[in-house]
């Protein structure tokens, strides 16, 4: 039989009105109380009624956060820094992988979990701005990435127009003229607005661009930048260095290179991007763009919080995350 909150008064001592206070972190408790209680419900082993103490307080206490893969070293690292964040503010956040599908994110969009959660931190690929504009009307949200829905979305992403003309900057200065992209795109999504950074570099370098030496690939994991080296590799004129617009890319580039027994950075340099544990450890070791992802956790999961108590700003919010540039082994030997 299921251990009820009567119980839980019991065992304590105290009345059921007192377990309920406890419970609901009213401020007007003992501490001697509040330990009895806390006291009988782990010796009972007690789950509170989420759904009663939601319907109570007009909030669950949970929010969603929405990213395209959880395979992806990137979104596992941030999914982690946004539950620490949230964790911090006695905030439980529910993950769910959207794979970029229209139809997962729709559900998203539509309210996902019904009245489970009360927010929702949302990375989008697909889904135009003007339908993630419309529902954030129902529910707070707050945008991850590239895509920017304008009007009152709150949004925190990095500068990815400025930190790649940085890392592509980076690999000019130390004498590299043949400078590859790897994970380009077209629309308005990462690889589009990653290579704005890198011809804007090449073009401030007075370099020329060469469209031989910018490949999509099919994906954003290791064996598709190792199958982009190789393809650059087969070039008459191959490239002395190469950006790779996430780490999980030059992870498979810098295979590719081992593969064909060339040196890192003294026949080609490498640069990555999101400085992921795996590039830290990798021999060599990944120079790459390094976000602040603690910060973003932290910034991303304030905004949704205020939106959701109703205390923020009226107007759209957009922050930038802080971002340096990590120089490591496979630009700097």
């Amino acid at each position: 039989m299921a251990t009820r909150l009567s119980d839980v008064a019991a065992r304590a001592g105290v009345s059921v009105k007192t377990v309920s206070n406890v419970i609901n972190d009213y401020p007007h408790i003992t501490a001697q109380t509040r330990a009895k209680v806390e006291a009988a419900i782990e010796a009972l082993d007690y789950t509170p009624n989420v759904s009663a103490r939601s319907l109570r307080k007009g909030r669950s206490d949970f929010i969603a956060l929405a990213i395209p893969e959880m395979a992806s070293p990137y979104f596992a690292e941030l999914g982690a820094a946004i539950s620490r964040a949230a964790k911090k503010r006695g905030i439980t956040v529910l993950i769910d992988q959207t794979e970029g599908e229209p139809a997962a994110e729709k559900l998203v969009l539509d309210g996902m979990r019904g009245q489970l959660i009360d927010g929702i931190i949302f990375s989008p690929i697909t889904t135009a701005p003007a339908k993630i504009e419309l529902a954030a009307n129902a529910k707070p949200l707050v945008l991850l990435g590239e895509r920017h829905a304008g009007g009152t979305l709150d949004h925190v992403a990095v500068d990815s127009v400025q930190a790649s003309f940085d890392a592509t900057t980076h690999l000019i200065s130390i004498g590299r003229h043949r400078i590859a992209a790897i994970g380009v795109g077209g629309g308005a999504g990462t690889g589009a607005v990653r290579r704005k950074g890198y011809r804007k570099a090449l073009k401030a370098a007075g370099l020329p661009l060469d469209p031989a030496l910018e490949l999509a690939g099919t994906g954003y994991h290791r064996e598709d930048g190792a199958a982009a080296m190789r393809e650059l590799l087969a070039l008459p004129d191959r490239p002395d260095a190469v950006f790779c617009f996430n780490d999980s890319l030059a992870l498979g580039a810098l295979r590719s290179l081992a593969d064909a027994g060339l040196s890192v950075p003294g026949d080609v340099a490498v640069v990555g991007f999101d400085d992921i544990e795996d590039g830290r450890y990798h021999s060599p070791s990944l120079t790459t763009i390094s976000a602040d992802k603690d910060w973003l956790a932290e910034n991303a999961v304030a905004l949704l919080l205020d939106r959701i108590a109703g205390t923020g700003e009226v107007d759209r919010r957009d922050l930038t995350v802080p971002y340096t540039l990590q120089i490591r082994e496979s630009t700097a030997g």
